[in-house]
């Protein structure tokens, strides 16, 4: 005889399957994540592959005073338009019709100021709303190169040495191979693929408890001879199975995406098999089990369905805080993280994609505190579930 919980979970399952809402948002995030990487991905490609640069739209005021200058710009791929004078007006105006990314000024004095050694007066006028800030900052790049470029030319023609202004020759040496390095960067991407975890079952879990309680259906379920711990298990397992099935149908899209752009174009590789895919995926089952007792547990605390929807929705944020403050203060990677729920996943993720080996301690925090977590969250569920006055809605 099958057990009751087991009835409920496929009860749960089927109608959850059958509701639009949730259908779709499992297949939205399934596929979203992948989808957005792998364009930012493709991009870099594509802008790593291109043979020729596309120039650069400036226009110069006053460009017969340096003609070595605007002659060192053009070899460098800059369509310069050449301007004898222009108002402050005229520059914001035509910077405001986005075709040029910039405005390079000469000074009145600058021929006499460059001939007599002396820092020539030089502006550079851009619009920082417009998409062309990184043409502007490789003009400026140019323009630093090309004022060295002329320093150095000085200091020779009065017999010093260039290398006296760099009394310091540093030189780089990393010691981690170029796959380490690779799937480091792959690693960061793929943290952000554990988040959906909290989102795939969210509506499942709500629909079920606060949402059944509304349409008085829960009265049917409460008054079978089940105990409530069966009921609430089972509404439980319904939530986390589909948050691993998202999860699982997640990772596999974006291993396909990632194995099939051409990562060593821009230094990456992507060489993270099967196996290994799978142990990501068994590892992060306990926090599939976290959030949907999680999810059910304030569910069933809430007195309405919209209730439910903003306490479970800000409850779900909670774990996803870490995975994005511990990375942006560039902290190296210890024993405490893996017992972080969701950050566990992403650290051990990063690991395994360095090619690590992982001990068993690290398996072990990863799954300690989800399910902790978890057995309160049920606990209380059952509890709740068994109270006349949630069912009553007081």
């Amino acid at each position: 005889m099958m057990p009751q919980f087991v009835v409920v979970m496929i009860k749960e399952l089927k109608e959850a399957l059958r509701d639009k809402r949730t259908l779709n948002m499992l297949l939205m995030f399934v596929f979203m994540y992948p989808a957005l990487v792998g364009f930012m991905l493709h991009t870099q490609i594509r802008k790593a592959t291109r043979t020729e640069r596309s120039g650069i739209d400036i226009v110069v005021v006053g460009a017969a005073q340096a003609p070595n200058l605007v002659s060192y710009l053009r070899q460098n791929s800059v369509n310069i338009t050449a301007k004898d004078a222009m108002s402050e007006g005229e520059i914001g105006a035509m910077l405001a019709e986005k075709k040029i990314a910039a405005v390079l000024k000469l000074g009145e004095k600058f021929g006499e100021y460059y001939s007599d050694l002396r820092p020539a007066p030089l502006e550079i006028w851009f619009d920082s709303s417009v998409e062309k800030q990184s043409q502007r900052r490789e003009l400026e790049t140019m323009l630093r190169d090309y004022g060295n470029g002329i320093a150095s030319a000085r200091l020779l023609a009065h017999g010093v040495s260039p290398a006296t202004l760099s009394p310091l020759a540093l030189q780089r040496f990393d010691t981690a191979d170029s796959l380490t390095r690779a799937n480091t960067r792959i690693g960061i991407f793929l943290g952000m693929f554990f988040v959906p975890v909290c989102i795939f079952g969210l509506a499942a879990a709500i629909d079920s408890t606060a949402g059944e309680r509304e349409r008085r259906s829960l009265e049917v379920l409460i008054s079978q001879p089940m105990r409530a711990i069966d009921l609430v298990a089972g509404k439980w397992l319904a939530a986390a199975a589909l948050a691993a099935i998202g999860l699982a149908f997640e990772l596999s899209v974006a291993h396909a995406v990632l194995k099939y752009l051409p990562l060593e174009e821009i230094g990456l590789s992507w060489r993270v098999d099967i196996p290994t895919l799978l142990l990501v995926i068994v590892a992060a089952l306990p926090l599939c089990l976290m959030v949907g007792a999680m999810q059910i547990a304030m569910a069933m605390n809430s007195r309405t369905f919209k209730e439910a929807q903003a306490t479970a929705g800000i409850v779900t944020f909670i774990p996803m805080l870490p995975v994005f403050i511990v990375p942006a203060l560039e902290l190296s990677t210890q024993n405490w993280m893996y017992a972080v729920p969701l950050l566990s996943n992403q650290t051990m993720f990063q690991a395994l994609a360095t090619g690590q080996s992982l001990g068993v301690m690290p398996y072990v925090l990863a799954c300690a505190l989800p399910l902790v977590l978890a057995a309160a969250a049920v606990a209380f569920a059952a509890r709740r579930m068994g109270s006349e006055k949630y069912v009553l809605g007081v």
